[in-house]
Order: structure tokens, then sequence, then C-alpha cells
């Protein structure tokens, strides 16, 4: 593994720095948190149309740029920095990923190719409401009938939900548990069956929505993968997407850090500006640490990920990279967002000030896809097995 950008990489992630800065201001994440949809369409044409980031780890074949998972982390990150607003995080890390990682030939050449061409959005539903992101939190069930398959069940937390236009949904069948039984299918999110209703949350830069499937029927071509033998197909997927989610955070701790340290080198207390007090000096030299470690567990998280997709040896890895990197940058980014709002003082959580979008977006990412807590006890269980 190279632990150094490559040239090529650098100007990935400074053109994504440039871009966001330009159009995925304060104004433009207000603008997006105050509608349903929760981005812009415009925007999001830009993005698949001019920057092409949707398809920057699709394989050429399928009409993608055929980078790797190093390239959309340091885009990921850039964007958890500027709070990008966009259907971008479930249709490339989930619904994308799901495809990458389950489906054949066929369905890979249709779907991808119409995600590259930007016709198409896409979301992962799995969990029907539990607090936990493994095998158990699916609930949903399928059973088979004919030559397809009748689906059933309700999900929670799916990111854009409301809006994506093809569900890759995970079900068990009926009677079974555990990581025993799991299938995943893919489905126009218009079928007969499939309601959807957006939930207003607390991190209103990032949408939410619930699924509920009233026996939805489906052919033999929706399944990804063997008829419940999904369980490994689908972890694979929620560890790259928890990898992605912790580059996101990273972006986000920084963020937060370069705010703190803007507003108190200008505000004055007795003469001089309070990023002089030796105090203020310590906690933003605090913050800079977490940024620096979580950054480095994201990255390494990303070579693995990188190899993973690859078929590479190194996928064995995924799962406990993927859970270190989750574990830590979720709580240093919500630990540097709630020392950044005690550095603003009083006016950190006012409308006015951006940190309170961060400390809002700090908190749902660390219970998105588990939090540290969860993960640190899903490695102590990858000991205890090894």
């Amino acid at each position: 593994m190279e632990f150094a950008f490559t040239e090529e990489q650098e100007m990935i992630r400074d053109t994504a720095a440039a871009f966001l800065a330009e159009v995925s201001g304060s104004e433009a994440v207000r603008a997006a948190m105050a509608t349903e949809q929760g981005y812009d369409t415009q925007l999001w044409q830009r993005i698949c149309g001019e920057m092409y980031w949707q398809a920057i780890h699709i394989p050429e074949e399928y009409g993608g740029m055929g980078l790797g998972y190093v390239e959309l982390v340091a885009m990921l990150e850039q964007m958890g920095r500027y709070l990008l607003c966009s259907p971008f995080f479930a249709t490339v890390c989930l619904g994308a990923n799901a495809l990458l990682v389950a489906g054949n030939d066929d369905q890979k050449a249709q779907y991808l190719g119409q995600l590259c061409e930007g016709t198409l959005t896409a979301t992962l539903a799995f969990n029907g409401g539990s607090s936990r992101w493994d095998a158990d939190a699916i609930t949903a069930t399928w059973r088979r009938e004919g030559d397809g398959f009748v689906l059933d069940g309700d999900y929670r937390y799916v990111i854009d939900g409301h809006t994506a236009n093809t569900l890759v949904v995970a079900a068990r069948e009926a009677g079974s548990s555990g990581e025993a039984g799991v299938s995943l299918f893919l489905l126009p999110a218009d079928t007969a069956g499939v309601s959807r209703q957006w939930l207003p949350t607390m991190d209103q830069a990032r949408k939410q929505a619930s699924i509920s499937l009233a026996g939805v029927s489906v052919g033999a071509d929706a399944l990804l993968g063997a008829a419940g033998e999904g369980w490994p197909l689908l972890e694979k997927v929620i560890d790259l997407a928890t990898v992605a989610l912790a580059a996101e955070q990273v972006g986000g701790a920084q963020q937060v850090l370069d705010l703190a340290v803007a507003y108190t080198s200008e505000r004055v207390q007795f003469g001089r500006t309070i990023a002089s007090f030796q105090a203020i000096k310590h906690k933003a030299a605090d913050m800079m640490m977490k940024v620096e470690v979580a950054r480095s567990a994201a990255y390494y998280a990303a070579c693995v990920a990188q190899e993973a997709l690859a078929g590479g040896e190194p996928a064995a890895e995924l799962p406990e990279a993927a859970s270190v990197a989750k574990s830590y940058c979720s709580d240093s980014y919500f630990a540097n967002a709630g020392d950044a709002l005690q550095l603003f003082g009083g006016v950190g959580f006012t409308w006015e000030y951006d940190v309170h979008l961060y400390f809002k977006r700090a908190k749902s990412s660390e219970h998105m896809l588990g939090n540290g807590a969860i993960h640190r006890e899903r490695l102590a269980a990858m000991l205890l097995d090894s």
C-alpha cells in the first residue's frame, strides 16, 4: 500500500475542495436544508455532468473512471468539510457499492451505466429500526412465488430514501434469524407496493426516509447474489460505506477546527484575541491531534477498501479497518464539534453561525452505521474469534 498521495490524487482533492467551496457554501447548504428533497437538482447534474464524481471508482467497462477508493475518500473528506447536500453518498457509497459487490455482469452493465450517465440515484435499505447495524437489524422478509419473490417489511434511517429512483433492499427468508437467509434485491422505487415517507431529522443537511414494502413482487432478475446468502455481501457493502462515512467525518472535524481557530483569532477579550490565550491554544492543539489521527485511520481504511473491491488479499482486513476508522472518526468529530461550540461561546448554537450545523451532522453521522461503542464491541469480538 502507498501511504502518500500521488500528484493525481492531490489534484482530485484540491479540485473537489475548490469546487465545493464555490457551490456548497453556507447559503447553498441552508437553502437545500429547507427543502424536502434535500439537494439542488441542478447542482447534482453539474456534479454528474461536469465533475463526473459519481463515476470515480466505477470500472471503465461500465462507463466509469476506473479510479480507486482512495480517490473516492479524498473527495468525501471535502464533501464532509463543506456539508455537501446531494444524493452522492446514498447513490455512490451505498447503491453503487452494492452493485459492485453483489451484482452480476448484466446488472452492473445496466445500472452502473445509468449511474455514470447521471440518470440514476440509488440507496440501500436494510435496517428495520434497530440501534444496531448488524444482521439482526434486518426485519423485512422475502418468500418465493413462482420464479420470483415477494417482499414485505419496513425500513428506517434510509438515506435519501424518499428521492432515490432505485432501491437496494435487504430482506430475510421468513423464519430465519441472524446472518442466515438474508438476500439483496434491486428494484425501482416506483414498484407497486413500495411506499416511502420523508422523516424530519436533527441533521437537516442529510435527509432520511422510511420505506415500507407490502407484498412487493419482483422477478428473479432483481436478486443480487444467491438467495439466502446475501449477508456476507451486505456486510462488505456496509463496511465500504462505513469507510466512506468516516472520511466525511474527518472533513467535518477539520472544518470545525478551522472555524474555531478563525473565530478565536478575531474575538478580542481583555485587549487581545482569545486565540492568544494558552487554554485556547491547548484546546485547538487537542482538536488538531484528533483530526490527524482520524485522517490516518480513514485513509488506511480506504487503502484496505480499495484492495477489497479489487479482490486483493487484504480484503479480510476490511471489517477491522472500517470499525477502527468509524469508531475513532465518530468520537473525534463529535468531540471537535463540541469543543468548537465551547470556543464560540453562546453564539455557537445560534442560527447565524454554521458551527451548529456541523455539531448536528457530527451526532447524526456518529450513530449512522454504528457509533464508536458498537464498533469497538465489534473489534473486541473479532479479537476473541482470532
